[in-house]
């Protein structure tokens, strides 16, 4: 099993692997949890995946088995900044604007985590290893890029897992339906050390 983070400065190293990552995004998302997202050729994508944004993949012989996207919260294209911030702005039609319990931070030392997902065939025997390499990867290259803090819109269940591994993770919203899946907005500190 290997992880890689993903950047435009180094996707020509990697092969197919970022179009794979964003066709288990279609998997994830839009065939199996029946998203309306954009999609193009068996891929998912959207407005926050530009030069600025990194991807996490774990990944075991070309067959992607996790990730998640992180976009910086002082980015900006367009009228569009980072996923939590414009839905809290009222510019996205499918979550919630009020997903945070104050004003999303725009801070170059708070990153954003989006689309975070494990695929559905990963076997029950390695889920929790495969969790374990996208966590402790996403921080890594969090701290690498300078964030003192991620802000990430997650499964309800998921803060129970990030605290087992030791991340410092707090609800910042309240728990929300969307999708047809309950998810929360969170604050998880890099200060913490995982274990």
């Amino acid at each position: 099993m290997q992880v890689t983070t993903l950047s435009f400065a180094n996707l020509h190293d990697h092969g197919p692997l970022f179009t794979d990552l964003l066709r288990a995004r279609h998997r994830t998302f839009i065939e199996q949890a029946k998203w309306d997202l954009p999609h193009a050729d068996g891929m998912e994508f959207d407005q926050y995946d530009t030069p600025a944004s990194r991807w996490v993949a774990v990944h075991d012989y070309g067959r992607i088995l996790a990730g998640v996207r992180l976009t910086p919260t002082t980015h900006r294209c367009g009228i569009y900044s980072y996923m939590i911030r414009d839905a809290q702005l009222g510019l996205l039609d499918t979550i919630p604007s009020d997903l945070l319990y104050g004003e999303a931070p725009v801070a170059e030392h708070v990153w954003e985590s989006s689309r975070v997902f494990v695929c559905n065939d990963v076997p029950a025997n390695i889920r929790m290893r495969v969790q374990m390499q996208l966590i402790g990867e996403m921080v890594r290259a969090a701290r690498q890029l300078g964030a003192v803090s991620v802000l990430g819109l997650i499964p309800a269940t998921s803060p129970r897992l990030a605290r087992r591994v030791g991340l410092d993770c707090v609800a910042a919203g309240p728990v929300l339906d969307i999708g047809g899946s309950e998810s929360v907005c969170v604050n998880i500190s890099m200060a913490t050390k995982m274990h």
